[in-house]
């Protein structure tokens, strides 16, 4: 179904017949969150007989010690990688620097391979360089996740900027596919294909008991990200959850937040109080541990777009903190701590544990097979069709 429904069988292209060649499809992925989730859009383009798959590994995965950047290379090829941001500099106008070193770098890159399509996910600076490259530089852009809400740093800016870039709309659900519609974004363009977050949960096995004890057995899992305010207020909020949870006698598990603006006042407040947080996590063994999790009626605490997807999808009881979702479909039996006080988090957090599990069943980001979907769309819909490229609201 096209426009605000799911997407069935894509269309056969209708101008242009198909290339000699399989159609070339750069993958753009700038950090270890949306690589876990275009992982699964990655396989299928490779595994598809009419289509070439190339990786393009950007900004955050480069930064040292680069640890996502080798888990990109352990299951890809990477034609080629991009480096933007510089370590250490983590503030806005260090990501505005970043931006422009990653479109003028993704602009070469592009020359250099000729992609049929070039696709991007989300709302990082990464995916913004990429399709502003992308639509100048007169290259078929294809966006994931679009149509979303979420409040983030500047999240909500760059997600309808890349929509507005691009030619191809993969929205993840109903609600976003309106939303695109509405921006003024052709319906023929949009097919709403489900996140692919879901795509892979299903063959993941919870994590090892024996390994979960090395963790420490823990009764919650902080994933905590900046939100781009002032270091003073990263650092008051983060020591409002490790207080509530320390209240609450759980024992948690803090992961390393990623490198958005304001980063050094959470990273600075966890490793006061817990010691460092444990380093990057591939997302087979993240995923297996949120499996433990729910297993053993944890929690996963934080701001992450994991707590509004991938956990609810297997079961597991979230908290999220914060303004950073706000805006984003939300499964039933996700709690909300929007005040970010001690006390707030606190009963957030009692609820989640006293409160049945989310009900994967009633997930809204789609049925697991969104990588397959993605690679039939690239794969029918011509990217050297003037419909295509020729950008023009619909209202």
């Amino acid at each position: 179904m096209i426009g605000p429904g799911w997407a069935g069988d894509p269309q056969p292209a209708r101008t242009h017949a198909r290339e000699a060649r399989a159609r070339r499809v750069a993958v753009v992925t700038g950090s270890r969150a949306d690589f876990g989730l275009l992982k699964p859009v990655m396989a299928a383009v490779d595994a598809h007989a009419e289509l070439e798959l190339l990786v393009i590994a950007a900004g955050a995965h480069l930064i040292p010690p680069a640890d996502s950047f080798r888990d990109v290379k352990a299951a890809f090829p990477v034609a080629d990688s991009v480096p933007m941001q510089k370590p250490g500099r983590t503030t806005r106008p260090d990501d505005a620097e970043a931006l422009g070193t990653g479109i003028s770098r993704l602009t070469r890159s592009f020359r250099a391979h000729e992609p049929d399509w070039v696709v991007v996910l989300g709302d990082r600076i990464e995916a913004f360089a990429a399709a502003s490259a992308a639509n100048v530089g007169g290259w078929a852009l294809a966006h994931l996740h679009g149509g979303d809400r979420a409040e983030g740093v500047a999240d909500e800016s760059m997600r309808h900027a890349i929509s507005k870039l691009a030619h191809l709309h993969l929205p993840a659900t109903p609600m976003s596919a309106d939303r695109l519609i509405r921006m003024g974004e052709k319906p023929e363009h949009v097919h709403v294909v489900g996140s692919p977050a879901i795509d892979d949960l299903h063959a993941i096995d919870p994590m090892p008991q024996a390994d979960f004890e090395q963790l420490g057995s823990p009764r919650a899992v902080v994933l905590l990200h900046p939100t781009g305010r002032s270091i003073e207020t990263e650092e008051h909020v983060t020591a409002n959850m490790l207080d509530a949870l320390e209240s609450l006698g759980l024992k948690p598990l803090a992961l390393t937040p990623n490198h958005d603006p304001g980063r050094a006042g959470v990273l600075r407040t966890l490793t006061e109080r817990l010691g460092h947080p444990h380093p990057h996590m591939r997302r087979e063994r993240f995923v297996g541990l949120l499996k433990r999790l729910a297993l053993t009626k944890g929690v996963l605490v934080g701001n992450s777009s994991a707590g509004l997807i991938e956990a609810p999808a297997i079961g597991c009881r979230v908290v999220d903190i914060g303004p950073r979702q706000n805006g984003r479909e939300r499964p039933a039996g996700v709690l909300h701590a929007d005040d970010q006080s001690k006390d707030a988090i606190e009963r957030a957090v009692l609820d989640a544990l006293a409160a049945p599990p989310c009900d994967p069943k009633a997930h809204p980001y789609g049925d697991g097979l969104t990588g397959e979907r993605v690679a039939k769309l690239l794969a029918s819909v011509d990217p050297n069709n003037r419909g295509i490229l020729a950008k023009l609201n619909a209202y």
